[in-house]
């Protein structure tokens, strides 16, 4: 290797780790341009990175640079992905490194060839022992050619020493193929349902998005039920029509295979999919179709928005809404948000679409930067479901029972006309909180400031912060009294325990995060769901989003205000979100749907705009309010947490940053605490908050990045900046 003896000639590599800046390297050759991606030695490693944009700074003296070792045989890296990482990074307040390893998930294989498999066929006539055996691995792979060997095994029935032997005979003939084949591109042209005229409007509005190949986002809003994906889907074929690539986000990996196979069902053709359950190999050809144009559509999570398309010329952010949407861990961000950024840098469409739009899209509707279709029926026949509220604090339940007469009795009702219903619990496990009978001491995670949740069909206790897990102990740890340990309150295990003893009959499954986890998991309980193999179904915030269920027609909601309580100044919203999306599970088909809402709070506005179909009157009462206030979408929020093993630490740290905070007028700049966070006590380690409160027009990342450039925090205490924060614990 060869070190520079000047600074003549360097280029800038950015490297996909949490490093702030790019390094100088010389080229090594003919210089590569930026986006293009190199291979550069970095201390005892060889790494790969992009060649970035800029001249690269000086060298201090004496200092020599390393060349690049190769440029490699692969797609540059598009210049407004480029933009992109440069711009979140200096949004977030996050290094430009690690943005870019979202863009690179997986680097080597954009440079390396895909992986190949061993697939069989007849080979040439040989002479050998005929047997029943090997008569049907040769019919087999007659019939069905490109077999790898296990799956042939398989097909003929028979052992695998049975097929190998007949590749050492010469009877098999092995090739090696990609190890995943690229289905075939979705046909732009085939039709899809017919639309009534609010619809086409709605569709033909997108087209002409889509066609004017330039920025713009439209807020696709139509009630549960009234068609949405077939109106994108129209936006779909003129971004295939154009020859351009396609996004598609969900917030849910649950909503995965359900839109693949709904976009299968369209375009006669599946979609690429990408989230993080994927297979390591899957993931790594995936994204070198993405970055070689071959994936035409994506639908993926939030972190397919990262990715290096070649030529993407449409995103559709799907319950444009959803919480999900955040990432609360490394580079904190909101996918929907940063998926406008990435429309306008890259001068495209972008399509928001919900049943319940954020109060953020909403504002800038009325501002005029977002274009507004509404769907304001359901397709077809169906109308939106009847809506009653039981008033829980009239109710006498006896003890440990959680499902009211009235709601009861509507299950009766259904499972006697053979139709589905929906039990919705937002509350994962059997109980939320154990405590002894004897002495009142509750049972908490060793690691955080929470409750345990007993998971009694596993047996165990869990943390469902940090995942601690244990066994219910023989005896309180306070006290020593043994077998009086209560489970208090209900989860959706307990629901569903109460459900099946009231309806032994009645087929019941329960459908949580930890009871479906992996796509497979979900797909099969959906599948069950809508082909009528389910009657009720139990189920956490994990059953409320997008799903269509033809036979659904009863929903109970229990603890219908569980989420209001609390300080997070999007509860009401957030809850009113929520429960019209369970809400709008009922009724889809030709039968009529009921949702009967369970609270001890039926007169607290979001409840009552839900019992009147009235969100357009909730909107408006919350808008107001955060007016008043001056609360987002009317002023801007980020939150610094401070957290370390030393409590002491983490409170004097937080305290210097509140001495050396920016000064505020209370109406354009505010800096709230610190104090502790209402989980102060996080995965072993205690966290304390600052809220910086400002007006809209404040650059909030320049102050934040001004404030803490005059505090150094000592050693084992970090510091987490939250731009726009969703979540206050």
């Amino acid at each position: 290797m060869t070190a520079a003896s000047d600074d003549t000639g360097l280029i800038r590599v950015l490297l996909p780790l949490p490093l702030a800046e790019p390094f100088s390297y010389r080229p090594g050759g003919a210089a590569p341009a930026p986006g293009d991606i190199v291979e550069v030695p970095f201390g005892s490693r060889v790494l790969l990175g992009a060649v970035w944009d800029g001249a690269a700074d000086p060298l201090p003296p004496g200092k020599t640079a390393k060349s690049v070792l190769r440029r490699c045989d692969a797609p540059p890296l598009p210049a407004a992905l480029r933009r992109l990482v440069d711009w979140v990074a200096a949004y977030t307040l996050n290094p430009t490194g690690a943005v870019l390893k979202m863009c690179l998930p997986e680097p080597r294989a954009l440079v390396e060839p895909p992986p190949q498999r061993q697939v069989l066929s007849p080979g040439a006539a040989v002479e050998m022992r005929a047997s029943p055996q090997r008569d049907r691995v040769l019919q087999v792979a007659r019939e069905q050619p490109g077999l790898s060997a296990a799956e042939l095994a398989a097909a003929a029935a028979v052992s695998p020493a049975v097929v190998r032997k007949l590749v050492e005979l010469g009877a098999l003939h092995a090739d090696s193929v990609p190890a995943f084949r690229a289905p075939p591109p979705p046909d732009w042209q085939q039709p899809g349902r017919a639309l009534n005229a609010t619809q086409a409007e709605a569709a033909a509005g997108l087209r002409a998005a889509v066609a004017a190949r330039d920025f713009s986002v439209t807020l696709l809003e139509g009630v549960t039920g009234a068609g949405k994906t077939e109106v994108y889907y129209e936006a779909v074929a003129e971004a295939l029509k154009l020859g351009r690539q396609v996004l598609v986000l969900l917030p849910e990996i649950a909503l995965t295979q359900q839109s693949l196979d709904r976009f299968e069902q369209r375009f006669g053709a599946p979609a690429w999919a990408w989230h993080s359950e994927m297979a390591e190999g899957r993931r790594a050809a995936t994204l070198r179709a993405i970055s070689r144009g071959e994936a035409r559509v994506v639908i993926g999570a939030r972190s397919a928005l990262f990715l290096p398309y070649a030529d993407l010329g449409l995103v559709i952010v799907d319950e444009e809404h959803d919480a999900s949407y955040k990432q609360e861990e490394g580079v904190i961000y909101n996918a929907r948000d940063m998926a406008v950024v990435r429309g306008k840098l890259e001068g495209i469409a972008v399509v928001l679409a919900s049943a319940t739009p954020s109060l953020e899209s909403l504002h800038n509707v009325a501002r005029r930067r977002y274009a507004h279709a509404v769907l304001p029926q359901r397709h077809g026949e169906a109308r939106l479901p009847d809506v009653a509220v039981i008033d829980m604090r009239k109710e006498k339940l006896p003890a440990q029972r959680f499902l009211s007469a009235a709601l009861v009795a509507e299950l009766e009702r259904n499972l006697a006309a053979g139709e589905q219903a929906m039990l919705f619990l937002n509350r994962r496990g059997y109980a939320p909180l154990t405590l002894c009978g004897a002495c009142g001491h509750r049972l908490e995670c060793p690691n955080c400031s929470a409750w345990l949740v007993e998971h009694r069909r596993h047996g165990r206790l869990q943390c469902h912060h940090c995942g601690h897990q244990q066994r219910l102990p023989e005896a309180c740890p306070a006290c020593g009294a043994e077998d009086h340990f209560k489970a208090c309150g209900p989860g959706v295990e307990r629901l569903a325990e109460e459900a099946a003893a009231l309806f032994p009959e009645a087929r019941l499954a329960v459908m949580a995060s930890d009871t479906a986890n992996t796509p497979q998991q979900i797909a099969a309980m959906l599948e069950r769901m809508e082909t009528g193999g389910i009657d009720i179904l139990v189920g956490t915030q994990i059953v409320a989003k997008g799903h269509h269920f033809p036979l659904l027609t009863l929903v109970g909601v229990i603890d219908a205000d569980l989420g209001l309580a609390g300080g997070d100044p999007r509860a009401a919203e957030r809850t009113h979100q929520l429960l019209t999306q369970v809400a709008g599970r009922a009724g889809r088909a030709e039968h009529p749907g009921r949702v009967l809402l369970q609270s001890f709070l039926p007169e607290h506005p979001v409840i009552a705009a839900l019992s009147r179909h009235d969100g357009a009157g909730f909107i408006a009462a919350e808008m107001a309010e955060r007016q008043r206030a001056q609360m987002p979408p009317f002023g801007r929020l980020a939150a610094i947490i401070v957290s370390g093993a030393d409590q002491a630490a983490v409170q004097a740290a937080a305290r210097l940053l509140a001495r050396t905070a920016p000064p505020g007028d209370g109406r354009t700049l505010q800096v709230l605490g610190p104090a502790p966070a209402p989980l102060h006590y996080l995965r072993g380690r205690f966290r304390e908050r600052l809220l910086l409160k400002a007006a809209r027009d404040v650059d909030v990342p320049a102050v934040l990045r001004e404030w803490i450039s005059r505090t150094k925090l000592p050693s084992g205490v970090k510091r987490a900046i939250d731009i726009d924060p969703y979540s206050f614990l």
